[in-house]
């Protein structure tokens, strides 16, 4: 029953993934590296990662073991009391957005012409629109996800994906940017209630509960679950926001870029570090000398999948950037600047793939408050360099990459002396030493990623990949013994 729920679950999470890939290749299709491409990148996106910033993972910290703790009735009455105050604080929030939309628009995509800026202030007042929307959806998908309804809460991106792909095609086949912003728009908001009618349809069906008695979390737990979950996902934001400054369709190209580098995070990294939290949790709590194995086996397997994605991005990342956006109206140049910036941010997946593994075992001792001041100093660097005017997107992925790296480094020592034993070092020196191999055949060998074709440098990307793997495998005893989980 677990392997097939696992199983289930992985591939719904893949093809939400997939989905939301294929949603910005229909953005690059339609739009190219246009200011229009930098509009609707922006009006669609904002709602969402708002709703991510502040409350997706923020209620999964202080919810789901809340409701851990208590029964039917219960659950469902601090779940309303919870959307009733999101939808409340969201509707203000839009209020707020919309007012200052033009200021917000200046700022978020710079690089708009500036006669394209009203379309920009319209399509923030869309985005405005579905804030509360998206906020009451990240509650019903944390109670999906109380509840273990895994089809429930990956096919609501599923259904969102989907819709949004619908407009973006609308809108590509319009006939004017301002037809354009509308498709968009309304596509947007029917999205989003296509969402909450899904995830309504998926809940439990349940009396109305009295809300008396029933009392939520205090608001330092409230505020410091927002700032943990808030924080990672503010800094590509923030990048992508200083890079808009760069000129028209540099909003855009960034976020294609930074595409590249997400798929692998989620799917490889994220998920390695949420499938060894519950042995981590079990480890931790049992105390001793049970918690080494666990913790070096999830090291071994997301920094060899971080080298093998380095690997891979390094041989075929201009192939893949035509393959996921070399369509319609994206040009030549655009599409350069793409793999080339996707492959610098690359090398931030190494990193992230130490402290994912770090912060999970942070996570079961409770002791977050380290991972936060660490994303908070490189929410801070980020800033910086946009304030000094860094508007490249190639330097701003490395202002991400040392961020990322000060976040590993806070979390490793965070966890003291533990770190070192738990560190499968020889292991990770093996598939550094891979991965450096790679590098310097790519430099020696026949370039097949110059190739026009697609076939040969994804191939040759793939072969990087499982060489980094099997390399590892054959010399690691903590992978093979992760593997065998």
């Amino acid at each position: 029953m677990f392997l097939r729920a696992g199983a289930l679950s992985l591939a719904l999470l893949l093809a939400s993934r997939l989905l939301g890939v294929a949603r910005e290749s229909s953005l690059a299709a339609a739009f190219g590296s246009s200011g229009l491409a930098d509009v609707a990148v922006l009006a669609l996106s904002l709602p969402d990662w708002i709703a991510s910033v502040l409350a997706s993972g923020a209620l999964a910290y202080v919810l789901l073991p809340a409701w851990a703790a208590q029964d039917g009735p219960a659950v469902a009455a601090l779940q309303r009391r919870v959307a009733i105050a999101l939808i409340g604080g969201g509707s203000l929030l839009a209020i707020g957005l919309a007012s200052l939309s033009g200021p917000a628009a200046r700022w978020l995509a710079a690089g708009v012409p500036p006669p394209m800026q009203p379309l920009a202030v319209n399509a923030l007042w869309w985005s405005a629109a579905a804030v509360p929307a998206a906020l009451l959806a990240s509650l019903w998908a944390t109670r999906a996800q109380h509840e273990r309804d895994f089809t429930g809460l990956y096919g609501a991106n599923l259904v969102v994906n989907a819709s949004l792909i619908a407009a973006i095609t609308a809108a590509g086949l319009s006939g004017s940017s301002q037809s354009a912003v509308l498709a968009l728009g309304v596509g947007l908001l029917t999205a989003m209630g296509l969402r909450l009618l899904w995830l309504k349809t998926r809940l439990p069906s349940v009396p109305m509960p009295a809300m008396r008695g029933v009392a939520a979390p205090a608001a330092p737990v409230w505020l410091w679950a927002v700032l943990s979950a808030g924080l990672p996902l503010a800094l590509p934001f923030v990048a992508r926001s200083a890079a808009s400054h760069a000129g028209e369709g540099a909003l855009a190209t960034f976020n294609y870029a930074w595409k590249l580098v997400e798929l692998p995070l989620i799917l490889a990294i994220q998920l390695v570090a949420a499938l060894a939290f519950p042995p981590i949790a079990r480890a931790v709590a049992a105390g001793g000398e049970q918690v080494a194995a666990p913790v070096r086996q999830a090291f071994a397997l997301a920094w060899t999948l971080a080298c093998a994605a380095v690997a891979a991005l390094a041989i075929g990342a201009p192939a893949l950037a035509r393959l996921l956006f070399g369509w319609g109206r994206m040009d030549a140049s655009s599409l350069e600047q793409v793999w080339r910036w996707g492959l610098a941010g690359s090398w931030g997946l190494l990193p992230q793939a130490l402290a994912a593994v770090a912060l999970t075992v942070l996570a079961a001792r409770s002791r977050m408050r380290w991972a936060v001041a660490a994303y908070a100093a490189a929410f801070l660097l980020l800033l910086v360099a946009a304030a000094a005017g860094v508007a490249d997107g190639l330097l701003l992925m490395q202002v991400l990459n040392a961020g990322y790296t000060l976040v590993a480094v806070a979390c490793l020592a965070a966890l003291g002396r533990d770190a070192l034993r738990w560190l499968p070092s020889a292991g990770m020196a093996w598939s550094a030493a891979a991965l450096i191999g790679v590098l310097l055949a790519r430099t020696a060998l026949p370039a097949p990623w110059q190739q026009d074709g697609l076939v040969a440098p994804l191939l040759a990307a793939a072969f990087a990949a499982a060489l980094v793997l099997l390399f590892t495998l054959w010399r690691s005893p903590d992978l093979r013994e992760a593997l065998r989980r």
